[in-house]
């Protein structure tokens, strides 16, 4: 019986957790380096560029998001893989149609990449 309780708090808590999430747009892009926010410096791939709406004139660079797939926004139908992904903003997409540009690496976690873009939540890592 306590096995069951404590599986039923950690569900409740994940469920809260993106409870609290924005939603959002994603795509993704290949080309990484150089950043807006960091230059020439690696940052790997699980990283994304922030469209106007959360680019905040900078103040996202190296902030971690957690972001999930929640459905199309175009003709593919089921491109949500059902995970998540945390990624680190390292640039800006000025004029993106989406919230957050993701890499493709972290794209291909959430998404199918032949979907191109997908509505998203998004929320600040702890």
């Amino acid at each position: 019986m306590e096995n069951y309780s404590l599986i039923f708090v950690c569900m409740v808590a994940y469920l809260v957790s993106f409870a609290s999430a924005k939603p959002g747009i994603a795509t993704f892009y290949t080309k990484y380096i150089p950043s807006a926010c960091f230059k020439n410096q690696d940052h790997g791939k699980m990283i994304a560029a922030a469209g106007d709406a959360l680019w905040k004139n900078g103040a996202m660079c190296g902030k971690k998001f957690t972001v999930k797939c929640t459905g199309p926004r175009n003709g593919v139908r089921h491109p949500c893989t059902g995970k998540s992904v945390t990624v680190k903003v390292v640039d800006q997409c000025p004029r993106c149609p989406s919230t957050m540009d993701l890499s493709r690496e972290a794209f291909e976690i959430i998404a199918k990449p032949v979907a191109g873009i997908i509505n998203i939540d998004y929320k600040k890592y702890a």
